[in-house]
């Protein structure tokens, strides 16, 4: 059975301008075409007619590069919605959280998610939990979700490959299959 044939919903989490502020976010940033990949999986998406929904971080601090004043709280411009694609405003890390998400998957019988976005160790790791753990099948892709350097608690700068990629490892399996965009698309 293909993917498609489970009605997967594609999640485009915090795909925002604000992340191309590098600095702001620790720098670094791994996956630097994490956008792309995503316009390339909602491509297909579109074109086999299945779910999506675009959700977006609306920071509560008035200086983040993603609170509603700034610039950077716009979807970048290669995923941005068209007519029909459902956008859901998020405050917290989940996309579930505060949100009308899980109603909306529910009351369309979706019981698969494709997830992308940023970042991987924030907004991305807790909505695959939480999915995960809602009991949707879930599909995290590596490839088009991105992250930035973390400052340990001594001080100590963790690159963002390994971040992304420890991340990656909490998740696979226990809350989430872990695939490449290529791997995502012979198998929709």
């Amino acid at each position: 059975m293909k993917l498609r044939d489970k009605k997967p919903a594609l999640l485009l989490i915090d795909l925002q301008k604000g992340f191309d502020d590098e600095a702001y976010w620790g720098g670094n940033r791994n996956n630097k075409d994490a956008e792309k990949k995503a316009a390339q999986i909602l491509s297909v998406w579109r074109k086999i007619n299945l779910p999506i929904y675009h959700i977006i971080h609306s920071s509560q601090d008035p200086n983040s590069r993603l609170h509603q004043s700034h610039f950077g709280f716009e979807i970048c411009d290669q995923v941005k919605p068209i007519s029909g694609e459902p956008v859901i405003i998020k405050n917290v890390n989940s996309a579930f959280i505060g949100t009308n998400l899980k109603e909306l998957l529910d009351k369309n019988g979706i019981t698969n998610l494709v997830i992308v976005g940023l970042t991987t160790n924030h907004c991305i790791s807790t909505t695959t939990r939480m999915a995960g753990n809602y009991g949707y099948e879930t599909v995290l892709i590596e490839d088009a979700t991105a992250t930035f350097d973390r400052i340990g608690i001594h001080g100590e700068k963790y690159p963002s490959e390994i971040i992304h990629q420890t991340t990656l490892a909490n998740l696979k399996d226990e809350f989430a299959e872990i695939l490449s965009t290529e791997q995502l698309l012979t198998k929709i």
